[in-house]
């Protein structure tokens, strides 16, 4: 029997959001990142969307006691995939990928009342920097869409549940690369 692992590209790639046993850094082929909103959710968030010509680097973990269901509750606006066969990794057995994603149904382009948390990037961004440097981190702007989005500063009080402080150099890669992409960021009133 395969090893059930679920692939993550968000902040699931920050190892300091979550204690998932066995991460490793993977690949995956065929998809790319989008910023999106549902009804499910007051901000907007990342999705995998389909991209045939794509490739995103993310984190692969092994499912916590093999609970596909306790996780899918964890990802609860998103379905479940199986994506084995288009990740690239490490291990050496037989395993069970799958993607987390939301149905192209739900999603909706991030707006004013829906907009991107300035702290969920910061994690996100962390998490690439730290497993895969610089050019990961390049990677993962150049790979998501929807950096046209409102991006709300909640820096000074972080409304992402799972924000981690940023050391200085972190935050300047940050800003530098939401500047790059003509990033619209908005103060909390």
């Amino acid at each position: 029997m395969a090893d059930p692992y679920f692939f993550g590209y968000g902040s699931l790639v920050n190892l300091s959001t979550h204690d998932f046993p066995d991460p490793r850094p993977a690949r995956l082929k065929g998809w790319r990142r989008a910023w999106r909103h549902t009804d499910l959710r007051p901000v907007a968030f990342l999705t995998a969307i389909p991209d045939p010509e794509c490739e995103i680097d993310g984190m692969i973990a092994h499912v916590p006691r093999n609970d596909w269901a306790a996780l899918d509750e964890r990802e609860w606006a998103y379905d479940r995939i199986p994506a084995t066969q288009s990740i690239s990794h490490p291990l050496q057995h037989e395993v069970e990928i799958a993607v987390y994603a939301v149905p192209a149904e739900r999603q909706n382009a991030p707006d004013g009342p829906h907009p991107i948390l300035l702290s969920y990037i910061d994690v996100v961004v962390q998490g690439y920097l730290r497993a895969f440097g610089t050019e990961g981190a390049d990677r993962f702007f150049a790979t998501t869409d929807g950096w046209d989005a409102p991006i709300l500063n909640d820096r000074p009080a972080p409304r992402y549940p799972r924000h981690q402080q940023l050391k200085p150099s972190e935050t300047e890669f940050v800003d530098d690369r939401l500047k790059q992409v003509s990033a619209r960021i908005s103060e909390i009133a």
